[in-house]
Parts: C-alpha cells; structure tokens; sequence
C-alpha cells in the first residue's frame, strides 16, 4: 500500500460479530483510513485485535493491522522452548481458519471490526511449506489428522509429491536442508530448518495456495506478510499473485510485503531482486537504526538517503523490529526501553517506507522460544495492557501523536532543516506541516528550530493532545516560522500543522498572510457525552482522518463551532461526525459538502447536520 487517496468515509450501519462475546453495533466505512502505518500485533488472538482496531487504531488513524498466520497448525506441547512455543503457528497442517489465535467466525469478526474501525487487515501468510518432517507429535489445533515424517498433510490436501526432496532434480543435496544460503536453487527448492518445502513450481500446489489466500481476501484480507519469501522462486510467487482477486473492500490487489532476510552475496537473493512481486520488509533500515541509536549518533540519520538500504522507500516496509529480530537482538526490542520508543518516534516521522509498528509479547532473553500467554492446551489468551505480559506501545500517548503527525504530515514528502543541535539531538520538519524533534542525551535539550509552520501556538503530540481550549501536554509558540523548543531527556517533542489549541481550529493568531479564517456552525443534537467534529480533503480538517478531524465548541449547543485557517481558492470538501465517549464514530450522511475558499479574509458555514 503506497499513499491512499483520500475519500470521504458514508456511514453503513454493520453488525459485528462478537468482540469478547458481545455484538457491537457500528459505522462502517466504506473508505478505510488515508494512512500507510500498520500495527503489527504479533499473536494477539483475534478477538483482542478486533477491540484494538475498534478501541484504538481506527481512532488513532491507523491505516492497517498485520496479525500472525490464522492457518490451523501443528499442536506442541512439548519442545526445546517449553510447551506451545510461538513458532507452532509457523508449522501449518491444512488451511482451515481454526487455529491457536481463534475461529473461522472469530477471525471473519476481527476483520469486520478493523474495516469498521477504518483499519485494513494484512495477514501473515505462510507459503513457502507446511510443518515440519521432523515432527514426532502431530496433535492440530483444529483436529486435523497429519503425518508430516510422511508428507502427508490430508486436510489440504497434499501429499509426498507435492513437497521438494533430495535429489530430485530441484533440490541438489542429500539431506533436502538448505546448506548454501547463496545457492539460488538450495534456497528456494530445499527445505527450510526441516520444514516440508513446497513444490511451488507445479500448478496443482500454487492453486492450493492461492486458493488459501482468496479465502482469507473473501473474508476481507487487504494484504499479506508473506512469510519466507525469499525462498519461493519468484517466478512462482508471481504465478500465485496472477490467480489472487482483488479485495472486497477496496477492489484493488492486495498489499504485499515480502520477508527475504539480507545477507546474501548472491544478487538473486537480496531484497531488491524479489520488489516486483511487492513491498520488503526493511530489515537493513532496521539495523541502520539500531546502529544509531545505540552510538548516540542521530545526527547520522540526515544521511538515511545514501544509506546502502534493501529497497526504495516506496517499496519497503519499514520497521524497528519483529518477531524474529528482537529475539536476535539484532535490532532495538522493547528492552531497549527509551531508545526504542524514540527510534519508533523516528520511523514515524521519516519519510522512508511504509511504517509497522511492532507489538508482540514480552519474553526472557533465556528462552526466546516460549509460547505468549496461552491456555494449557495452546489457545493464546485475551491480551491485557495492564499486566506486562504483552507489548502495546502501538496505543501509548506518543505513537498515538505520531501516527497523527504522520497523517497531518503526508503531503510533505521530503525532509528540510534537519538540524543536529547535538550528535544526539535532532530536529527536523517536513515542509510547513510538522516539525519534530528527539533527544536521546540524560538531559533536557533546549535550541531554536525552523518548523515552517504558521505562527501560532502548538500543542506537542508526543505529552498530550490539543483540546478546545488549549493543550493537555506541553505547548510552544511559533513565531516567524521559528520555535525554541524544550525537548526532554531520552524523550521527543513533535507539532503539526493541526495541533494548535482547537485541533488547528480557532482564528490563527495572526491569520497566515492570505489565508481564509473560516468558521462552522452545525446545528447537531447530541446526547450526553458525544461531541461533534469536522473532517474534510486539507490537512487542517485531518484529511479525513477521524482522529485528527477539527472539534466543535458546543457552548452554543445546539449550535456546534470552530474556526479554522484554510488555504485561498481551494476547493474544500467536508463532512460532520459524532464521537461518542467510547470513541466511537458516526458520519453524516448524505455526499460530501463541498465550499470554495475565497482569495482571503473571512467566511461562515451555518449548517445542520444531514
């Protein structure tokens, strides 16, 4: 998924199934949000990323969710790393939706919640082979029977002849592992740590998968983490591509994102070699990141351009860590504490690749294999923020902020005035819509930047949010286009062009030279607890993004206003929404309202809602 255009969001009434057991009545959109960040909440069940999407993401204004494979797999309660280990979901036995993470019927309603939400869902699929013919135990999550030691898998089906074996005339070794991790035929026809390698090659086995995928896209799937890709041909991954439909709520191909490990010194197998099949994952940025921020020297990160990375901005998902990586330690994990949430801090910020926020579950450095919180017989449990079992720094203050300042920022493509006041002190803006700064010294850091922002006063999006009347963090003024920031030890401070006192409503003080002062009246009616917003196609309306969308003051209720500083002779569309106290959304019906902004001065828009 590259930039979305973005589109105005109609209210469709939805049912969705139960999040935790209960039937949750809401709005869904037909447009998903306008945004390229993605949480990656790695084995949370589905019920529980269903209440994130709907609690959080879509609020929030993230643009999509991954979840891990849902695909039925091999049942360990035994193994080197203890019962039930994380990798078990790795090791599918059929394509059946029933699996540790939840049902079919479960995983159909998490992903009707996130398209509600306004949140794309992007599935882990793993199609490069199925469990392992070194399995001794073959108990299933859903009861399928299985004899991997005989590549059988019945549930599918497949058998003996649809896997590669030694000497086959595809797989050159004798004991069928790969050996030589620059041997481009090795890699992709042998197996993989003993995990039975699909025949990709053969049409019956790339209608299987395809077939598994189009499942999941009838359900709803937008995109897919294509687990090992690296070691399917190309060539054969392209074939599957060819047979996969459009998803059903965009019409569009779904977004790949494909996982090939660096480090091989064939150019065949590198990252760059596998980008016209979809997006790789950044694994190199990753790395580069780490280097950085563990050296204290972000002034480095200006040179992010020439970095020797795997692929183009526009075709990398970008990412701190994953699943794998932090229990390498090759990259910053949440261990790392500060330096990690400023390096997500960062990411958010750059514009350097599709951004995936990673959340999984905390685990012991002695025992990187362990299951995440499960049942006695493997089902993964609800996950609960407040016990320290599970990572959610997705819905923490400050990447709520910067998931915002990315939105508010998107048309801004490049970076201008990175300024290093320190080797571990940065600021920097994207054109005249945000500036951010980050401080990775013990002490607090107090300098000059240019933002290129409107004068005006600004709430900082990392310590709070801007609310009607002021901020409920830190502030600062900009004046002449520059601000004297204070920014906290180990901690950032970032601003947008919609982060003024009002969510970038109110008359500017001043009004940018040629700008319109433009005020809303709505007359809405309202039960207790619920306000009203404006979200609309300019930034300083949260380009539809509900959370970034402009509050109404109901001081003159039933009558709802604001005023906000819009650019001259723009065509302007614009909708009314309710947020309820639990952040749910309500749009107004009916198409877009639609209004030119004249060459300066002031206009009033006196409304009732639709």
């Amino acid at each position: 998924m590259k930039k979305l255009i973005a589109r105005a969001l109609v209210p469709v009434a939805v049912a969705a199934a139960g999040l935790a057991g209960v039937t949750v009545n809401a709005q869904a959109a037909v447009s998903l949000n306008n945004s390229d960040v993605t949480a990656n909440l790695w084995e949370w069940n589905w019920r529980s990323i269903g209440a994130a999407c709907r609690d959080h993401l879509g609020p929030a204004g993230y643009g999509a969710v991954q979840v891990a494979p849902p695909a039925e797999s091999i049942s360990l309660a035994t193994s080197d790393s203890g019962a039930h280990p994380w990798w078990e979901v790795y090791q599918p036995v059929s394509y059946k939706l029933t699996s540790r993470l939840g049902t079919r019927a479960e995983f159909a309603a998490m992903v009707t919640a996130c398209h509600t939400a306004g949140v794309r869902v992007y599935v882990d699929a793993v199609i490069n082979h199925m469990a392992g013919a070194n399995n001794t135990l073959t108990t299933t999550y859903g009861g399928s029977v299985v004899n991997p030691s005989g590549y059988s898998y019945p549930a599918v089906p497949y058998g003996y002849d649809d896997f590669h074996h030694a000497d086959d005339g595809y797989c050159a070794d004798d004991d069928a592992v790969i050996d030589d991790w620059n041997n481009v035929a090795e890699v992709q026809n042998c197996m993989l740590l003993s995990l039975s390698d699909l025949k990709t090659q053969d049409a019956t086995v790339r209608s299987k998968i395809a077939g598994y995928l189009n499942d999941l896209i009838g359900l709803g799937v937008d995109g897919f983490r294509v687990d090992a890709a690296k070691h399917v041909a190309r060539a054969d991954f392209a074939a599957i591509r060819a047979l996969l439909n459009p998803t059903t709520a965009e019409g569009r191909a779904p977004y790949i994102a494909q996982e090939i490990f660096t480090g091989a010194t064939d150019p065949e197998l590198q990252p760059a070699a596998f980008t016209s099949n979809g997006d790789v994952l950044g694994f190199s940025y990753a790395q580069g990141l780490r280097t950085q921020f563990v050296n204290g020297t972000l002034s480095n990160l200006a040179g992010i351009p020439s970095w020797n990375l795997d692929a183009a901005s526009d075709q990398t998902a970008a990412m701190i860590t994953n699943h794998d990586l932090e229990r390498d330690g090759t990259t910053l994990r949440y261990q790392d504490g500060a330096r990690y949430t400023l390096a997500n801090y960062f990411m958010l910020a750059y514009p350097y690749g599709q951004p995936f926020v990673y959340d999984g579950f905390a685990f012991s450095t002695s025992n990187t294999g362990a299951s995440p919180p499960a049942d006695a017989n493997g089902f993964v449990t609800d996950v609960n923020c407040g016990t320290g079992q599970w990572q959610c720094l997705h819905r923490s203050t400050g990447v709520r902020g910067m998931v915002g300042w990315r939105n508010a920022t998107a048309a801004a493509t490049t970076v201008s005035d990175f300024t290093a006041t320190a080797s571990n002190v940065i600021g920097f803006r994207r054109g005249a819509l945000g500036w951010v700064g980050l401080n990775a010294s013990g002490g607090a850091s107090t300098a000059t930047y240019r933002t290129g922002l409107p004068d005006g006063v600004y709430c900082d999006v990392i310590s709070g949010v801007a609310t009607g009347s002021g901020c409920t963090g830190a502030s600062v003024a900009v004046s002449a286009g520059n601000a004297t920031v204070t920014i906290p030890a180990n901690g950032a401070f970032a601003i947008h062009a919609g982060s003024r006192p009002g969510g970038g409503t109110g008359t500017p003080t001043p009004n940018p030279t040629g700008n319109v002062a433009v005020t809303f009246n709505a007359t809405v009616t309202t039960t207790w607890g619920t306000n009203v917003f404006v979200a609309g196609s300019v930034p300083a309306l949260g380009s539809w993004n509900p959370a970034a969308a402009m509050p109404l003051s109901s001081a003159g209720y039933p009558v709802w206003s604001g005023s906000v500083s819009l650019p001259p002779n723009t065509a302007i569309e614009y909708k009314y929404l309710k947020k309820d106290a639990n952040g749910s959304v309500t749009w107004e019906s009916g198409g877009n309202r639609t209004f030119t902004t004249g060459p300066g001065g002031t206009t009033t828009r006196n409304e009732t809602w639709k």
